[in-house]
């Protein structure tokens, strides 16, 4: 479990293709990092592998690859790096698992004096987890949905929206969405208590 508060901004140093799978090597504070531990890169849950000069391994199974941006990574590319919480820390930001929901595009980011607004692709398949004033997880990072698109639908289904987030200097400083552009992909991972209502609902709805 982790809380959307990036550590720091690591780095790939390397990437191993194996068939359907990958072993990244990420460049990182190692330090008081063990075996086994998980850490979040750009927002995924990663188990550490190895550990050597600086740097931790991590194999990535082929669903990890398929349902997140981490199947694009290269060497040298920025990630977001951030250590699973202790029941002692305070979270300061909200739960998060580690377990990407989709991936979604940069629309459009807007400078201002000290601040970005950044739009961001939201597909359907999640929007009825995401609210305005909610939280997100974007590339691992916490954030608070400032603005959303009107709720629409196709056929019955629910059509791809967006949303927008308002970012700081501290996030603009420390994490990767101080450089991402538009048309970057970057991860997404929903409120996983949205999720459980919704079940919990659905259940009493079939009783």
């Amino acid at each position: 479990m982790f809380t959307g508060i990036v550590a720091e901004l690591g780095e790939v140093a390397g990437v191993e293709h194996h068939g359907g799978a990958a072993r990244l090597t990420i460049r990182g504070s190692t330090e008081g990092v063990a075996l086994g531990e998980s850490i979040a890169v750009n927002g995924v849950c990663l188990t550490v592998a190895g550990i050597l000069d600086g740097t931790f391994t991590a194999d990535v199974m082929g669903e990890t690859l398929s349902r997140s941006g981490l199947g694009a990574l290269t060497p040298g590319a920025p990630v977001n790096l951030e250590r699973s919480a202790r029941l002692a820390d305070r979270i300061g930001g909200h739960l998060v698992q580690g377990h990407v929901d989709a991936t979604a595009v940069i629309i459009s980011r807007t400078p201002a004096e000290h601040w970005d607004r950044v739009r961001i692709g939201l597909p359907g398949r999640i929007a009825r987890y995401v609210v305005e004033k909610g939280s997100i997880a974007v590339d691992g990072i916490s954030l608070t949905v400032s603005a959303l698109s009107p709720p629409a639908s196709t056929d019955g289904r629910s059509a791809d929206g967006w949303f927008e987030v308002c970012l700081i200097p501290e996030t603009l400083k420390r994490t990767t969405l101080g450089t991402r552009k538009p048309g970057k992909i970057v991860n997404l991972e929903v409120d996983v208590i949205a999720k459980y209502v919704e079940r919990l609902l659905a259940q009493e709805g079939d009783k």
